[in-house]
This record gives C-alpha cells, sequence and structure tokens, in this order.
C-alpha cells in the first residue's frame, strides 16, 4: 500500500464535541463578546490529530442545514434533535473562515451529510491505493473501517480526552462483525439519536446475535425461521419494512456523484499567514498565534542574540563578580528550576538588572551545581536592601528554605503580576508573557523541563544556558512593564500588601505540609470497603438482580427499563446517569439515594483513602499539596495534589476522613479558625442594607432573620424548614440563583421559589439596588471589580447570546463577593504568618480550605496562638458589620468541627 495518507475529518461532529468538551461554564469569549470555546476546541483536537498522523492530504466536511436523501424517505429522520445551540451555531461561520486561512479543504453538499463525504472520499482513496484517517466524533463512521482506514473518536474518560481507534481488526475483535455489518445491526436495533427506528424491542445485543449468525438482515429475513427465540421472530416477522429502512438511513453513502476522484486537491499547503494571523488576533487566540509562530510585527529574537552576552559560571570568583555587581545595581533577576525527585537546584541564571554592571550569569547543572551557587548567593538574596525579582517565586523559596535560606527583599513576581492584571489566562508562561508584552521571542522552557520540572536530555539541539539567560532578562523588564498598570488601575494593595507576600506563606505551608495517620487511613479504607459491599448489595436488593453500578449503560437499563422511572436526559449513547439526573430521581425510588451515596463514597476512597497513601513522603507521613495561587478568576486559592478543598463532608464518611489528619507530634494541637457567613457579612458591607448590617450588628440569626422577613412572622416562629429555604435564598443570591435552579434546590414550584427571591428583594431593597447597578456598571467598564480593586473581565455581558450574558450578569454579581472574600482570607494568611514569625513561634499556618485557617499549634502556644489567630482574622479589614471567626482546637483536623 502507498504510504501516502489523507485526513477526512467530519466538522460538525469535531465542533459539537469541541464545544461540549470544554465547560460550558467558562464559555470562551473575546473581550467584544464573540463566543470562542469551539473553535478553540477545534483547533487544538485537528492540530493534536495532525501532529500524530502528519497526513499528506487533508480536508474538512460538514453538514448542511438542507433536507438530505434520508430525509425524504423518512420524514422523522433526526425529527427529535434539537437545534444547535445559539452559541455553537454562531462560531460555525468562525471555523469554516479558520480553515480557510488555513488552506484546509472543506467539503459540504446539498443533500449530503458529512458522513457521507466522509464514506466517499475514504473510498478513493482506497482505490488510489492510499491510507485514510476519518476524525469524528461519530461511531456510524466505524462501518467504513478497512484495512487501509482507520477511524479515530476522541473521548472523553473521567477528566482525561483519550482516543479510541478503529480498523477492520479491532471492530471485528470488538462487537464480533465486520464493519459492514454494523450496518444490520443498526438496522436491527435503530439509533434514538438519529430517530432511526429499527426493529421495536431489539437491542444492541440481540441484533449483534443476529447479524453473527445470519450475516445481514437480507439473510436474516430468507431464514427467518431459524430464529429460536419466538418472541424476537414475532417482532421481526412485524417489523420487517422498517428493518429494511432503518438499514438504508443507517448506510453512509460511498459514491457520492458529486466528489472528485481528483485527491490532489485535498494536499496541504502552508497557511495564509497574514490572514490566519488577523482572525487569531480578533479571536485573541494568544496561544495558537504564538503555536504557529504567527506575527503581524517582527519579534526580537531574545535568544539568539543572548549568545555571546551571558556565562556559565564554573567558579566562586565567575559567580562573585556578578554578585558584585548585584550590590552595586540592587536589584537582581533570578530564574530557576529545581528538580522536584531530590530538592536539588538544577539550574539558575542570575541578573543585575542593570546592564552597565554586568551580563546574565548562568550556573547550569555542572561541577560547579547550582545548590553550590545558592550558598555563595547566601548574602544577596537575605539581604533586604537588594530587590528581588523572579517568576512563580514560591518554588525558589521552598528551595532556599531547605537550605535555611530566608529570602528578603522580594520585589516582583512577574508570574502574580501576570494573574493580577489577566485573571483568566490559561498559562502564564514567559515565553508568552514576553511575547505579548515586550514583543520579544523566546524559547520557552518547556523545551528543557517536562511539566514536572524534570529535565528533558534526549533529543535537544539547545543551549539551556541560552534559553535560561534570555528568560532572565526579561523578568526584569515585564516587572517594569507590570508595574504602573497596576499602579493606574488601583491595585497596590492588592498586589503588593496581598498577593506578593502570600507568594512566601503559600511556600511555608507547602513545605510544612500535613500529617497524616496512616494506620487511621488504613483503618478508614477497610471502613469504607465495608460500607460499599453493604451499599452493592442493598443496590442489587432493590434492582432485583446483580450488574456493574459503575456502568452508565447497565444503570439506565435497570433505572429507566426495568424500574421504569421517568427518563430525565438522553445522551447520543443511551440514557444519561449523571449526579444532575439522579438528584431529580433520589425521590422516585430508593435505589437512587444509595446509588448517589455509592458514587460519592467510590470518588472518596480513590481520591483520599488510596490517594493520600500513593503521595505521601515516606520519611514524614506528611502531605505536601500545592497551593496554586494564579488559578481562579475569582482570587480564591486552590489546592492539588491532594486537593483538601472538595471532601464532601455532607456525607459522614466524607467528614471522618479527617480523622486521619493530625498534628506533626504529641507537642502539637490543631486549631482551626472558620469565619462566620462571610460572604452576606460582605455583600452587607457592600451593598450598605440597613436590614443586614442590623442583623449582623445584633449577632442575630440571619437565615431566621431572612425567614422571619420574608413569611412575615416573629422570628420565634420560624421552623426548621423556613430557616433552610431563608439560607438556601441568602446564599443563592450571592451567585445570581434564579426561580428554576431555587426550586429545584429547596423542593418547591418555580412559582413559589420567585415569590422567595421576589420577597427577599422586597425586604433587602439594596441588595436588589447592588445587583442591578453592579452589572450596569460591569456593562459599561467591561469589568466588575473586589473591595481590593481585584479585577474580573466580563466580554460577556455584551454578547447578543441570551445564555452567555445570563452567565455574564451572575458572575457580575457573584465576583465582588465572592473575590471580596477570598481577599480577606487572604490578608488574613499574611497577618497570621507574620505574626507567628515576628513573635518567633514554633506554631504554623498550615492549611486554607475556603474561609478557614488551620494552624499547627505548639501546646504551650495554644492560648496565646488562638487569641492570635482570632484577632488576625477578625480585624484582616474593618466592614460595616462585625467579622466573627470561630476558633476550636483538637487533636485531630476532625475533632475542631
Amino acid at each position: 500500500m502507498n504510504s501516502e495518507k489523507i485526513m477526512i475529518v467530519d466538522g460538525n461532529s469535531i465542533l459539537n464535541r469541541a464545544f461540549y468538551g470544554l465547560s460550558r461554564n467558562t464559555m470562551l469569549s473575546t473581550s467584544e463578546g464573540i463566543q470562542t470555546n469551539a473553535v478553540f476546541g477545534f483547533i487544538n483536537i485537528l492540530t493534536k490529530f495532525l501532529s500524530e498522523e502528519n497526513p499528506k492530504y487533508l480536508c474538512v466536511a460538514f453538514d448542511m442545514k438542507e433536507p438530505t436523501f434520508r430525509h425524504l424517505e423518512y420524514d422523522k429522520y433526526k425529527a427529535q434533535r434539537k437545534g444547535m445551540p445559539d452559541e455553537l451555531a454562531v462560531q460555525v461561520p468562525i471555523i469554516k473562515q479558520v480553515l480557510d486561512a488555513m488552506n484546509i479543504k472543506r467539503i459540504e453538499t446539498p443533500g449530503f451529510e458529512a458522513d457521507d463525504i466522509l464514506g466517499s472520499i475514504s473510498l478513493c482513496a482506497e482505490e488510489n491505493g492510499m491510507e485514510a484517517i476519518l476524525l469524528t466524533g461519530d461511531r456510524d463512521s466505524l462501518q467504513l473501517a478497512s484495512q487501509s482506514t482507520r477511524i479515530k473518536l476522541p473521548v472523553t474518560r473521567g477528566n482525561k480526552t483519550e482516543t479510541d481507534e478503529y480498523d477492520y481488526q479491532k471492530v471485528v475483535e470488538k462487537y464480533g462483525v465486520t464493519p459492514k455489518m454494523l450496518i444490520d445491526v443498526k438496522g436491527l436495533m435503530g439509533d434514538t439519536s438519529d430517530n432511526i427506528p429499527g426493529v421495536p424491542g431489539i437491542g444492541e445485543k440481540t441484533a449483534l446475535d443476529l447479524i453473527q449468525k445470519f450475516h445481514s438482515i437480507e439473510e436474516l429475513y430468507e431464514n427467518i425461521d431459524r430464529v429460536e427465540k419466538k418472541g424476537v421472530r414475532e417482532k421481526l416477522e412485524a417489523n420487517k419494512e422498517l428493518a429494511f429502512l432503518s438499514k438504508r438511513l443507517a448506510t453512509i453513502e460511498r459514491k457520492m456523484p458529486c466528489i472528485t476522484t481528483d485527491i490532489q486537491q485535498y494536499i496541504r499547503t502552508d497557511f495564509d499567514r497574514e490572514r490566519l494571523y488577523s482572525i487569531f488576533k480578533k479571536l485573541e487566540f494568544k496561544t495558537f498565534i504564538e503555536r504557529f509562530g504567527l506575527s503581524d510585527t517582527p519579534m526580537v529574537e531574545v535568544t539568539e542574540s543572548l549568545n555571546m552576552e551571558h556565562v556559565d559560571a564554573d567558579t566562586v570568583g565567575e559567580l562573585e563578580s556578578c554578585i558584585e555587581a548585584i550590590r552595586l545595581s540592587k536589584k537582581m533577576a533570578v530564574y530557576y528550576h529545581t528538580d522536584p525527585s531530590d530538592n536539588r537546584l538544577d539550574d539558575l541564571c542570575i541578573y543585575a538588572c542593570k546592564e552597565e554592571y554586568a551580563p546574565a550569569v548562568m550556573v547550569f547543572n555542572n561541577e560547579f551545581t547550582g545548590d553550590t551557587a545558592i550558598d555563595v548567593l547566601r548574602e544577596v538574596l537575605e539581604s533586604a536592601e537588594i530587590k528581588k525579582y523572579g517568576h512563580d517565586l514560591k518554588k525558589l523559596i521552598k528551595f532556599c528554605k531547605t537550605k535555611s535560606i530566608d529570602i528578603k527583599g522580594i520585589a516582583f513576581d512577574t508570574m502574580i503580576g501576570a494573574y493580577i492584571l489577566e485573571p483568566t489566562r490559561n498559562s502564564y508562561t514567559i515565553s508568552e508573557l514576553a511575547e505579548e508584552n515586550l514583543k520579544k521571542s523566546i524559547l520557552p522552557a518547556e523545551i528543557l523541563y517536562d511539566k514536572h520540572g524534570k529535565k528533558l536530555q534526549q533529543g535537544l539541539d539547545v543551549n539551556p544556558s541560552t534559553v535560561c539567560a534570555a528568560c532572565v532578562t526579561v523578568i526584569y523588564e515585564l516587572a517594569e512593564k507590570y508595574a504602573p498598570i497596576i499602579e493606574g488601575n488601583g491595585q497596590h494593595e492588592l498586589y503588593y500588601n496581598i498577593e506578593l507576600p502570600l507568594v512566601e506563606v503559600l511556600a511555608d505551608m507547602e513545605l510544612w505540609g500535613f500529617k497524616v495517620d496512616i494506620e487511621g487511613l488504613k483503618a478508614y479504607s477497610k471502613e469504607m470497603d465495608s460500607r460499599l459491599v453493604i451499599l452493592e448489595n442493598e443496590i442489587y436488593m432493590l434492582a432485583g438482580e446483580n450488574f456493574n453500578i459503575n456502568s452508565p449503560k447497565q444503570l439506565g437499563s435497570i433505572l429507566f427499563e426495568k424500574l421504569n422511572l421517568p427518563v430525565v436526559k438522553k445522551t447520543k449513547t443511551g440514557y444519561s446517569t449523571d449526579a444532575e439526573v439522579l438528584e431529580q430521581l433520589s425521590q422516585k425510588h430508593e435505589i437512587v439515594e444509595r446509588i448517589l451515596e455509592y458514587r460519592s463514597l467510590m470518588k472518596l476512597k480513590s481520591t483520599y483513602a488510596d490517594g493520600l497513601l500513593a503521595i505521601l513522603d515516606p520519611n514524614t507521613c506528611k502531605i505536601h499539596s500545592s497551593f496554586n495561587q494564579t488559578v481562579t478568576a475569582t482570587g480564591r486559592i486552590s489546592s492539588t495534589e491532594p486537593n483538601l478543598q472538595n471532601i464532601p463532608i455532607k456525607l459522614e464518611m466524607g467528614r471522618k476522613i479527617r480523622k486521619v489528619f493530625i498534628p506533626s507530634d504529641e507537642n502539637y494541637v490543631l486549631l482551626d479558625a472558620d469565619y462566620s457567613q462571610i460572604e452576606l457579612r460582605v455583600l452587607a458591607h457592600i451593598t450598605g442594607d440597613e436590614n443586614m448590617i442590623s442583623a449582623f450588628s445584633n449577632n442575630e440569626d440571619i437565615h431566621t432573620t431572612t425567614a422571619s422577613k420574608v413569611f412575615g412572622i416573629p422570628a420565634g416562629e420560624v421552623t426548621s424548614i423556613m430557616r433552610s429555604r431563608a439560607k438556601a435564598v441568602n446564599f443563592g443570591i450571592v451567585y445570581g440563583i434564579g426561580d428554576f435552579s431555587l426550586s429545584k434546590d429547596i423542593g418547591v414550584t418555580r412559582k413559589e421559589a420567585k415569590k422567595y427571591i421576589d420577597d427577599y428583594l422586597a425586604k433587602y431593597s439594596k441588595v436588589k439596588e447592588y445587583m442591578s447597578d453592579t452589572v450596569a456598571k460591569g456593562k459599561e467598564l467591561g469589568f466588575v471589580t473586589t473591595l481590593f480593586n481585584r479585577r474580573r473581565y466580563l466580554p460577556e455581558l455584551k454578547s447578543s447570546n441570551f445564555n452567555m450574558r445570563s452567565f455574564g450578569e451572575r458572575v457580575a454579581m457573584n465576583t465582588p463577593i465572592q473575590g471580596s472574600a477570598a481577599d480577606i482570607i487572604k490578608i488574613s494568611m499574611v497577618k497570621v504568618y507574620s505574626e507567628l514569625k515576628k513573635r518567633k513561634l514554633k506554631s504554623r499556618l498550615i492549611l486554607q480550605v475556603h474561609d478557614e485557617l488551620i494552624v499547627e499549634a505548639e501546646k504551650s502556644e495554644l492560648q496565646e496562638v488562638s487569641v492570635l489567630l482570632k484577632q488576625c482574622m477578625e480585624n484582616a479589614m474593618e466592614l460595616k458589620v462585625p467579622m466573627t471567626v470561630d476558633v476550636k482546637s483538637g487533636e485531630s483536623w476532625y475533632e475542631t468541627k
């Protein structure tokens, strides 16, 4: 077979996958409100597979709105399908513009579907002795698999996107029939997603059994007497016409008269780079502009220009000459990489920040190691008079702490600066920031290190000294660029008093870690195993049979066919059994509640019971979470490996995992300090609502007070149900909740939910004013701010799409509240950490989860630290209402709650 390859892409299918694959809550869009998530995802998927396959020929097929020959034969074909969502429809012409600019041939033909184009071109390729690769999200195309045609299906498993690949043999192995026989299988079983009827009562298993035995629908009906099961035979006999109709509808046309056999028209050529750059710039696709090397102005190639300017330091004397330049300059930029496997400084590059003093000095991994260099640099690193500039300084601070070096004089962290200015970026690499802000092109450090910071050795034709030297020189330039913008935005306090000092706080928390009781964790895991076995048996008993609880298909069959529960939602592959569906069904049958608990415990077990053991430090029995400062658009800190913010505490088994988190040794105890209703207090402060301020100032229970006002009864007559519903409204309002969502949350009709919201806003009139004013101001300025001028840019507010605009409005109302609460907890962390350090106490801040801080307190310091913790948090800032903090101690995290 000829080694030439053609890739044929199912445009609509991949665009749909891209659209639904990205979180619809993120709703990528430009500053002008242009929706882009599907386009972005499509390009990502396409370039991934082009890189894998490198085909010489390429084309993309699209469906058209006109009816196809299938609609003409069967007017109910795809009749049940909802129209394309508006936010996806507006992106179809955009992706076509992108493809045209990339000089990729696209094909759409009236009367035919994209599947037919894939089938016809792949057959043409086969006849020309070529290999065809079909990129699609539609398994209908498996019927096209052959010895020279492969099907690539991007699929999502958990949080990962993987690829299922099929050729002739793989289809046979999986289904027990040839690819062409799949047409007959579908003819019998039908397809709910395309509204192909099939034979009523014949499912996939029966259809496969029949075609494995008879090979085709034609042979099946010629030998209908040989069908052993009477019920199956009767269904087939009664629906013969439907079977043959369904087969015709399921058959992909492979000889479209309008498809030319001239494969050369699909040959790949270079992009129309100027046009593609213009489109990507409008779409604000900075990542793709860099990836494809596009630009409207020439870049300064910093990497090349530095070849003669940096010095590879091999001796202490060479390093000392740079240190003297740093003393004169009183400014130093640092670029570095640490090897996480052995806590070794792999690469270090320093720069005196003023050209008249010294060039960059590179200390690379040779006989004169980074560890040695750090020790020589101790004096300047610990000098508060010498300003330090870096990128992601948390890692360097952690490393230096292990060498008993306390870095002082941190002046600017360019990663944190970029985050303050652009909080919704996907990444903050130096190469991206240098190109976008300085018009300087440098080789990204990713060519030297993997995602874990481990150095890559194989296949490198790059001088690492050159790359690191280029990076260190632009750090200071970026700081000089960002600093005046931060000042102009009124973000001085946010950056210099909150975010920058927080870098050291998080470094210390990561380094210190949180001890885990290993034996307790193992016992907890066994307890979960026992509970899971009990749940399994209860589920089997309620279902009347054993089945794979983790299989959506088998679970759907039990719930919706055997138990006849109402079908809430369907997917292309069958019944949906996602969490939202199960929550809606939880009152319909007791099996659903068991399944929800089973799923929660399975996740809890894999993530924590088993997961913690895998990441424990074997020497200290501690876990060292990573606290991420530049991930959330709201300003909240996130944690990973493990994420301690997502423990499902509504379940008792979820709460019990906290029992295994203990102090470092018997000399310590845990202190947990938790803000009381911080977001509602921020809401009272921002809105100035007299009723809310009065309730908090008089130390009233805000939910009882709200229920009293909304229901028009004395506080003493408020029932627990009333309080619970008032609580849902209180917190829901902060998130811009609507009557539909509230009705689902509290189990009332939409009409009742709407009345609750209306009555709430009538009683808290300033809250209503705040909501409308904030949205209006956000639309005018393009962003909303927190109390400390943290910005959240919201182009969605100007979107013509209702769903997008509504999303923007909800975020506009919530961000000032949630973001201000995030700012306050960060201020508290900085205050607590600084005070503990100032008093030279042994107690340490070790964890932050949402609105709570956990301190590992030395027992002799317990009283002092308890008071310190409460005072620092309650006085983090002055609000119109008091901030109250509950402080509890215990021998485990569980005991403090």
